[in-house]
């Protein structure tokens, strides 16, 4: 009788041996070579996490020393708008000392130039004085030379002097 597909012992022996050698084939390739690969495949997706979480940490930080230099830079314009408006301040007060003083000073030369002007006046006016003094007691002298004496001259001088009075003197 023909056996159907040839099956026989021997074909079977030789499928089982098959089967227990690829089996075994299968289990040591995946000891020697699939561990290996399926170790660096974790290791690389492990790395890959840890990559994409150290980013994660930098962008996070990278965000925190953004926010604390842009914090930084408003206190810095904050405290330059302080200086500035310091400044001005300082700048103020010295202007309104630099105009006081420059008004002082004017005061001063005004009241120097006007004391110098009385005192000028005044000798102007003493001049004048001595001169009218001289010319009355030369036309005194002239007109009365022989007939009057030093006394008679010098009473004559004083009594023009009365009448003419300090009015005439100021004009």
């Amino acid at each position: 009788m023909e056996r159907l597909f040839n099956l026989d012992a021997q074909l079977l022996f030789d499928a089982c041996i098959m089967a227990i050698a690829m089996f075994v084939l299968f289990t040591v390739l995946s000891y020697c070579l699939f561990e290996p690969v399926r170790n660096m495949l974790e290791k690389r997706k492990q790395r890959v996490v840890s990559e994409q979480e150290n980013a994660k940490k930098e962008h996070e930080e990278a965000l925190l020393y953004k926010e604390e230099y842009e914090k930084k830079l408003r206190e810095v314009d904050k405290e330059a708008q302080e200086i500035i408006s310091e400044a001005r301040k300082k700048a103020m007060r010295q202007e309104t000392s630099i105009i006081a003083e420059a008004h002082k000073e004017a005061e001063r030369i005004i009241s120097r130039a006007n004391a110098q002007v009385e005192l000028e006046k005044k000798q102007a006016l003493d001049d004048m004085k001595q001169q009218m003094i001289a010319i009355a007691s030369m036309m005194a002298g002239k007109v009365v030379s022989s007939s009057i004496d030093t006394t008679i001259q010098e009473e004559l001088i004083d009594e023009t002097l009365k009448e003419m009075g300090e009015n005439t003197w100021l004009s």
